[in-house]
Order: C-alpha cells, then structure tokens, then sequence
C-alpha cells in the first residue's frame, strides 16, 4: 500500500490543478446563465479535499499507525459524497468524485488489512 499511497497522492496533487480550473470555468458559467447549480462551488471543495489527501497519503504512506488511513478516509470521503450530491450538470465532477470515492475505499482496505496484519 505504500507505493499506491505514493501515487495516489502525487495524481491527486496533479488533479488538483485541473479540478480547480474547470470547477472555476464551470462557477463562472453558473453564475452567468444564472441556472441555480453549484457544480462550480463543490469542485473547488472537491479539488480541496483532493490536495489535503494527496499531502497526506504522502505524508503517511510510511506511517505504522491507522491515523492516516482515517485522515485519509474522510478526506477523500467528504469530497466524493460533496462531488456526486453538487456535480449537477457539471459531468466532470462525477469523475473527479469518482477519484475520490476510489482513495476513500483504498484507505478502508489498508485499515483492514493492517487489522489482520497485526
């Protein structure tokens, strides 16, 4: 789990930059044709949570503890639960919640299996 730890917090870095700029675009035409969603708005959380989740599983991919994995867990959780409920018609949001929801499961199958390592 560490190498995947590793990865997935440099990708999840990486698409940080990419979810904030559409999330920002996405804003942008939401306040202009004025259509009520806020696709742009849970983008800019769901980039957030992406950032802090990527600092943190690299931060703790070497961790003996379970801390990371639950920091981890409810990073990435809070932003595919915001991702999926806000996407609207913002599609891309789903995929980026998508992202998230993966990590989030990952982080529970390290709990495990270091429950049973023990």
């Amino acid at each position: 789990m560490k190498a995947w730890k590793l990865v997935s917090g440099i990708i999840s870095i990486i698409l940080f930059v990419l979810v904030s700029l559409q999330s920002c675009a996405v804003g942008l035409g939401n306040t202009i044709s004025s259509n009520g969603e806020f696709g742009g708005s849970g983008g800019i959380i769901v980039a957030a949570m992406m950032l802090s989740g990527g600092i943190v599983s690299i931060a703790t991919r070497k961790s003996a503890g379970n801390g990371g994995n639950i920091a981890l867990l409810v990073l990435f959780g809070i932003g595919a639960l915001i991702g999926f409920s806000l996407a609207g018609s913002f599609t891309d949001l789903k995929i980026w919640a998508g992202w998230c929801a993966v990590n989030a499961v990952l982080a529970v199958v390290s709990i495990v299996t270091r429950k049973k390592a023990s």
